[in-house]
């Protein structure tokens, strides 16, 4: 029994060393999968590109996809186990999933995988800006110029590059999907660069949502609360991993699956009349704006 004040803890204390961490060394593994999730073709034929779809909300989106009739392209950094195994689930519903390993960081890899990918697919359908990094800092002083960097080019930097260089592939009837936070809303006193990033994302969806609209291009995104996933052991401590969630109204952090319907809502003609906004899967977290 837990101490009066004390938080309860909901998973093992664990600790990974390197973002944005591996699938196979959590305990217990993220569930990216509803096996009960039944697909009605909303995505029938589509191509989605997915930035970070290896693991985490990223594969969750990548299997639910194609469970609604889509091919896939999945960019990731280096984690090629965990890409292997979403590739593996999404060819056993049918589908087609192309890996593309990489820095989006890099703005030549950004413009080459778009390049890749039509040349495997012919066309761009649904664009999800997916991936990110963290590296949680108590005191401000610490966040250096160099972490400044990184996670402004990883989260934020290459949604310019990849929608820029995706962009004459797309036409009406195509939709963007952007990934945010909650952190974009309520802030992080320890994940200050990374909850900017954030807010940035929001500005960047609203405006990008207003330039495109003439076009028929759809440009919405998705702020989760806590969701499981292999960023938060590779970036967390022990004692905090371990506590992850607990403070939100539902007194735990969500799992991928549960984030990825707001993903097929967007990408399909059920949210037709839908840009410029952003869905709160953040399991009871009270936001403004």
């Amino acid at each position: 029994m837990s101490k009066k004040g004390e938080k309860k803890k909901v998973r093992p204390a664990q600790e990974q060393k390197k973002q944005p961490g591996l699938e196979n060394k959590m305990m217990p593994k993220p569930v990216v999968e509803d096996s009960r999730y039944v697909g009605s073709n909303k995505l029938k034929n589509k191509i989605a590109v997915i930035t970070g779809g290896d693991s985490g909300i990223g594969s969750a989106v990548a299997i639910a996809f194609a469970k609604e009739g889509a091919d896939v392209a999945i960019i990731y950094l280096e984690e090629h186990d965990d890409a292997r195994q979403t590739q593996l689930r999404v060819e056993q519903v049918n589908r087609k999933c192309f890996l593309i390993p990489g820095n989006i960081e890099d703005e030549d890899f950004c413009k080459n995988a778009i390049k890749k990918i039509i040349h495997n697919f012919e066309k761009i359908d649904v664009l999800v800006n997916n991936a990110a990094v963290q590296f949680p800092q108590d005191d401000f002083l610490n966040i250096t110029a160099k972490q400044i960097e990184q996670t402004f080019r990883t989260n934020i930097f290459s949604f310019f590059y990849l929608t820029q260089a995706a962009l004459p592939f797309m036409g009406n009837g195509t939709a963007i999907i952007n990934t945010t936070s909650v952190t974009a809303y309520r802030g992080s006193k320890h994940l200050i660069d990374y909850a900017s990033t954030k807010g940035a994302i929001v500005s960047f969806t609203r405006s990008l949502a207003q330039n495109l609209a003439e076009k028929g291009i759809r440009v919405n995104g998705v702020a989760p609360g806590p969701v499981w996933t292999p960023l938060i052991p590779s970036s967390f401590d022990k004692k905090q991993v371990a506590q992850f969630g607990s403070d939100v109204p539902l007194k735990r952090a969500a799992q991928p699956f549960e984030i990825a319907p707001s993903f097929v809502f967007l990408a399909s003609d059920d949210s037709s009349y839908y840009t410029g906004q952003i869905l709160h899967p953040n399991g009871g977290e009270i936001i403004n704006g």
